[in-house]
């Protein structure tokens, strides 16, 4: 069986993100610390489970982001799930606004240091980095989940380009 060719052209491009649009999603800003200590996030909707035990999860990261690096350099990040008044937080964390961390309130995670954001997120689950893997211009970063904590809200969905809501 051969594989058919993958087209790269910009309409390949655009098709596939409209395709990905139409499949909606959670919201997570993935956080971490870098070797100094400062913090780094990104919003995320590339976040999958891969199995409960031992408790594991993927996030895929653009290979030039600076939230890769300071996984990288930590070897441990926290995913936090955006309640549906977290909009605020998923736009400023798509941004690249300065001082992000600066313009909401946030701790450190207990395990391995990662940014909290205590307003914006229902649930979080802090993670040791178990592999990654480089695929295209992304890498897979598999992480073992060694804390969460979660409480009852509605999470905050994205598709077709737009935020929305999950109500019970």
């Amino acid at each position: 069986m051969t594989a058919a060719p993958v087209s790269r052209d910009v309409t390949a491009a655009g098709q596939f993100r409209d395709l990905m649009s139409a499949f909606p999603s959670g919201v997570s800003v993935i956080t971490a610390v870098d070797a100094d200590g400062a913090p780094h996030g990104m919003t995320c909707t590339s976040l999958t489970s891969v199995a409960a035990d031992p408790p594991t999860l993927l996030v895929c990261l653009n290979l030039r982001s600076g939230t890769l690096a300071a996984i990288r350099d930590s070897g441990g990040f926290a995913v936090n799930l955006l309640h549906s008044k977290g909009k605020r937080a998923a736009e400023l964390f798509s941004s690249a606004a300065p001082d992000r961390f600066g313009r909401l309130p946030w701790r450190p995670s207990a395990q391995v240091g990662a940014p909290l954001l205590v307003e914006d997120a229902f649930a979080t689950a802090e993670c040791v980095v178990a592999d990654t893997h480089v695929s295209e211009d992304h890498a897979i970063v598999i992480g073992r989940v060694v804390d969460i904590v979660q409480r009852e809200d509605d999470p905050l969905l994205y598709g077709f380009r737009s935020f929305s809501s999950w109500e019970r």
